[in-house]
């Protein structure tokens, strides 16, 4: 039980102070997994992350299903999961009351029309920091290109692009 306590503590803390997603908290997790509690070492950690990078959904959630299963079974990764998840269900809840009251007003959506194009630059600044570890020669620059024009030009479904990118690295590399 007590580990179980220790699991929510920690990616709940994790959940509540890792602004700016998955990439955002990995400091914050290594600190908490590998120094502060010690349930894993540095390259366990580094291989997590990795898979938790590849597997669908928010790297957040599933390197806290993981690690909590590592830690504790099933019960472990149902914990840490639903930690790390809750203060963003908190916080959202708190927006959404309080939006709804104010639906109406100007002000919001002024609020709104000034977030906007923050979002984008933070979409921006999240591919410009993935294409300098992802752009290692000619050949990944020319698939990139080829296939973000065929899927914002030529209506290439992304999940077709993503396989054939898959195809492309094993051919070429």
């Amino acid at each position: 039980m007590k580990v179980l306590i220790q699991l929510f503590m920690t990616f709940f803390k994790i959940g509540a102070f890792s602004f700016g997603g998955g990439y955002a908290m990995l400091p914050l997790l290594e600190e908490e997994v590998i120094r502060n509690h010690g349930w894993m070492t540095s390259s366990e950690f580094i291989d997590i992350f990795a898979i938790s990078e590849m597997t669908p959904g928010p790297i957040a959630v599933n390197a806290a299903t993981f690690l909590g299963f590592r830690v504790s079974g099933i019960i472990g990764a149902i914990t840490a999961t639903f930690a790390v998840i809750l203060p963003s269900f908190i916080v959202i809840s708190i927006i959404f009351a309080s939006l709804s009251k104010f639906k109406n007003s100007k002000y919001v959506e002024w609020i709104f029309e000034g977030i906007r194009p923050i979002v984008i630059g933070l979409i921006l600044a999240a591919g410009i920091t993935v294409s300098k570890s992802s752009f290692v020669d000619i050949k990944s620059i020319i698939i990139a290109i080829g296939l973000f024009y065929g899927v914002t030009f030529k209506d290439l479904n992304p999940i077709l692009a993503i396989i054939i990118g898959g195809v492309l690295g094993v051919m070429l590399y």
